[in-house]
């Protein structure tokens, strides 16, 4: 049995604050509170609040001040002397490390986010530092590497009755016995974790379950207006919490699901969206992902071959440095499916 969703990461004055709050208000409550704190000399409340100011900033997709606030956060906490606050900033740090491709940093920050977690007695951060390593390698394709520990955290979760956390470890989960064709396991999945999110009222973790239906009503059952209309109701969410990085990904995902359904002209305009929305927050992975598609998209359209073989061999090029091994794996196909010859990457 799950409780309602709740966001551990919103503290101090902020725990009033629900897990489906505007970040505009949460950014806003979270500035109010941390001067209030720095006026006053309280460290550990300068560090709680402005943890919450730099998850917003993050998601906002404002990655210079999310940057600066969490490192603020963890002067905050060594000044507080405030272990588990320590952690919890260098958590928001790792994954906004994770956020912009810096895939080392995000697991050194990450590592020892956890390591502090388990010193500081705070298991909650200790969970959500040993799930953002899962999530980073499961990013960059080491499936096995990390596909135990996703096992692990969704049975602590279980066990504990975390609807969030749970919810975050089925959909990615989920999201691996797709990317290998296990589509129904993958489906069923995805289904659990719409289902745990909708009656914890987790509405950012319903909009990224219905992006994984959208994504395999698509591509397992060809029903391209199923997947549409999924898409549509997580993108409803995703603007109403301001949602910049969920939105964006459901702007590509809705390209990919017109490209399956060989609209390439509609597909182009949803990756142009999306691409401009992963540059605007410095999104490495996703504008891969969207150039990829808008690269196909083209082609399909009549663009040069060369231009296209170029595009392509570019695009392998990044991903082999990011170390991105799924999306290299998918510019491979895309090459072979255009009948371009791939340079050796260097």
């Amino acid at each position: 049995m799950y409780g309602k969703a709740f966001a551990p990461e919103y503290q101090g004055a902020l725990t009033s604050l629900s897990v489906n709050s505007s970040l505009e208000d949460v950014l806003a409550a979270g500035i109010e509170q941390l001067r209030a704190a720095e006026r006053a000399g309280r460290h550990a409340e300068a560090a709680r609040s402005g943890l919450a100011v730099a998850e917003a900033q993050r998601r906002l997709g404002r990655i210079a001040d999310a940057d600066l606030a969490w490192k603020a956060s963890y002067r905050a906490a060594r000044r507080a002397e405030d272990t588990a606050g320590r952690a919890w900033a260098l958590w928001s740090g790792g994954t906004l490390a994770r956020q912009r491709g810096e895939f080392a940093l995000a697991r050194r920050l990450l590592g020892l986010a956890a390591e502090l977690g388990e010193r500081g007695g705070d298991v909650v951060v200790r969970g959500y530092s040993l799930a953002g390593l899962a999530e980073t390698g499961r990013i960059q394709g080491d499936y096995e590497a990390v596909g135990r520990l996703h096992e692990q955290l969704l049975a602590e979760a279980r066990r504990r009755g975390e609807a969030r956390h749970t919810v975050w470890a089925l959909s990615g989960i989920a999201q691996m016995h797709r990317n290998t064709g296990s589509y129904d396991t993958a489906f069923a999945m995805f289904e659990e974790a719409a289902r745990i999110a909708a009656d914890a009222d987790d509405r950012r973790g319903h909009a990224w379950a219905l992006r994984g239906l959208a994504d395999l009503a698509s591509v397992r059952d060809g029903d391209t207006e199923r997947a549409l209309a999924l898409l549509s109701e997580a993108e409803s969410t995703c603007r109403a919490m301001n949602l910049s990085s969920a939105l964006a990904y459901n702007h590509k995902m809705r390209g990919n699901v017109l490209y399956r359904a060989g609209r390439h002209a509609e597909a182009r305009e949803l990756y142009e969206e999306a691409l401009a929305e992963f540059r605007a927050m410095s999104e490495p992975r996703g504008e891969a992902l969207a150039r990829l598609g808008l690269a196909k998209s083209l082609a399909r359209l009549g663009r040069d071959r060369a231009e296209t073989a170029a595009e392509l061999d570019d695009l392998a090029r990044v991903l082999e440095r990011t170390g991105l091994r799924h999306a290299r794996e998918m510019v491979a196909r895309a090459q072979e499916e255009f009948g371009v010859r791939a340079e050796a990457v260097r």
